[in-house]
């Protein structure tokens, strides 16, 4: 018998449904928020260590680059509050079938996309 299954899975062309997308993402906030957080309590650590350097975060934080950052952690927080959200709401048997996945998926992208730019208006 002759296996036709492919050998190598190649990720970059296969066409993955955007129950695999959110799901991916999900764990790439994660991810973002594990490093994010370690990136905001150095910068705590920093601004609790006295006058000179609370002033010095202060002056940190009025970059791009940190906005650039916090806007990220937030958006990362954003995204992954509420896929968990989504995930709850699935470990209650609502949405398990392959459309209500979908529909959940195509929610928590779509109130991640309004709240971060919310959030990017409010940062900036």
């Amino acid at each position: 018998m002759k296996d036709n299954r492919p050998v190598n899975l190649d990720i970059g062309t296969m066409r993955l449904p955007i129950t695999a997308w959110a799901s991916i993402t999900h764990r790439a906030t994660g991810v973002a928020l594990f490093v994010g957080m370690a990136v905001l309590l150095w910068l705590l650590d920093g601004s609790l260590s006295g006058p000179e350097g609370f002033a010095a975060v202060q002056e940190c934080l009025d970059s791009v680059l940190a906005k650039l950052i916090i806007w990220g952690v937030v958006s990362a927080l954003i995204y992954h509050a509420l896929a968990g959200v989504k995930h709850l709401i699935m470990d209650f048997g609502i949405g398990e079938t392959m459309e209500g996945g979908v529909l959940g998926a195509r929610i928590v992208i779509a109130l991640s996309v309004v709240l971060i730019l919310i959030a990017g208006i409010w940062i900036w």
